[in-house]
């Protein structure tokens, strides 16, 4: 599993370095450092595919920040993937049923309060509604 999000191009399997938008009321063409988040309608490019874009007649190209450059995952980058991923597998795991009435008085008060009943679980998901 890769940990860098390639090109968008089909066929190029570089990875990306920056990010195009698609301003249809501006009528632009918007390329820029590779975002944060992959969102839809947005298209990962590497720097080969990012140089050589052209935009449709009469759009203009908007290029913020030309320097691109390979992210690098920080370690707490790396720690939130390692979490995501261990989080999922722990709730597979079988587990004892606590006993009926095991919460603590103020786990029950807190509830009671809040108006917020867990009514259920699906994996390490909790279900909740009001009262």
């Amino acid at each position: 599993m890769g940990l860098t999000r390639g090109c968008s191009k089909t066929g190029c399997a570089r990875p990306a370095v920056a990010t195009l938008t698609y301003a249809y009321a501006d009528r632009a063409v918007v390329l820029g450092p590779l975002a944060t988040y992959a969102e839809p309608h947005t298209y990962d490019l590497c720097l080969d595919h990012a140089e050589r874009m052209t935009a449709p007649v009469g759009w203009d190209v908007v290029r913020l920040d030309g320097d691109y450059s390979e992210p690098a995952l920080a370690s707490d980058d790396l720690l939130a993937l390692a979490d995501a991923v261990r989080e999922p597998a722990a709730a597979r795991r079988p587990r004892r049923p606590e006993p009926a009435g095991s919460a603590s008085r103020d786990e029950v008060a807190a509830e009671a309060r809040s108006g917020v009943v867990e009514s259920g679980r699906r994996g390490h998901l909790r279900i909740l509604r009001d009262h």
